[in-house]
């Protein structure tokens, strides 16, 4: 993986030493699932840390990545991956399957030990402008999978899947409520996220729409930020929409700017709505209400 300075992510080299599929119709023979059996001592660690949550005021959750999407193209590379959804679908559809049951023993497992509240499980699929995928090839592809995946998690106590995809994908917003996503994290500005909140809120929840352009760059401000927050949130309703950096973790390329974003909209959530952070703490808020 390579992760210059000053980006938001790594991404995987593929000079032709490092691509792991030699040729996608032998794909097997370079293909090989790392092996989910880790000792007890490991979970019992992990599952120590799940059981000091207090589960009123936050989520104890488990976070899975890469997504299928993206471990296709880091075993093939992302040019020769779009080719082959053309040109070798078969052979495509055969790769994941393969990582979708993987997928769905590393589910098993989590579920077994650590019983979450919920996931959160990174996929890209998109690029700032468009999906990677067309919606139909998408779904051809990509739908029963995650239905099985998410599903799982689902009937097994997960309460909340938090997909991420900063890019792209208002429209694959249809296959994100069939596949079981609560929440799509992710979603840049291009998406027109206030559009999608009034078609499809209630069926599922968008998370973003601030992205890391207009706030995390070299002299950026704490004015930055509060005007990205005002002019984000003003006139918008608070339901089906959570607002956050589009990137998917917490943190930011240049230091301070994910903590003074934090720290604005929880100014802006206090003044308007009298909630801040520690009175949502102290609230105790059931699960469901998100």
């Amino acid at each position: 993986m390579c992760y210059p300075a000053h980006t938001p992510g790594a991404f995987p080299v593929h000079t032709p030493d490092k691509i792991v599929v030699r040729d996608i119709r032998h794909w097997r023979d370079d293909v090989h699932a790392p092996s989910l059996e880790f000792p007890q001592e490991e979970w019992d660690a992990f599952r120590a840390m799940y059981d000091a949550v207090d589960r009123g005021r936050a989520f104890a959750a488990a976070m899975v990545m890469p997504g299928l999407f993206e471990q296709v193209h880091h075993l093939n590379s992302i040019t020769a991956a779009l080719e082959y959804y053309i040109t070798e679908a078969d052979c495509v559809h055969d790769l994941i399957r393969y990582l979708t049951d993987w997928e769905l023993r590393l589910a098993e497992q989590i579920c077994d030990h650590l019983h979450p509240d919920a996931v959160f499980h990174h996929d890209d699929w998109g690029s700032e402008k468009n999906s990677f995928l067309s919606p139909a090839m998408f779904e051809d592809f990509f739908l029963e999978p995650y239905q099985e995946i998410y599903g799982y998690y689902h009937s097994h106590g997960v309460k909340l899947i938090i997909h991420h995809s900063d890019s792209f994908a208002a429209n694959l917003v249809p296959d994100m409520i069939e596949m079981g996503i609560d929440i799509w994290q992710g979603a840049m500005e291009a998406n027109h996220v206030p559009e999608l909140v009034k078609q499809y809120g209630g069926r599922i929840s968008f998370m973003g729409d601030i992205d890391n352009k207009t706030v995390d760059f070299p002299g950026w401000t704490e004015e930055n930020c509060h005007d990205a927050v005002v002019r984000k949130l003003d006139g918008r309703e608070p339901l089906y929409f959570i607002p956050c950096i589009s990137q998917g973790l917490p943190g930011s390329v240049f230091p301070g700017v994910y903590a003074s974003l934090a720290k604005e909209i929880d100014g802006y959530n206090s003044s308007r709505y009298g909630w801040s952070g520690a009175a949502l703490e102290n609230a105790r808020l059931p699960l469901e209400i998100f």
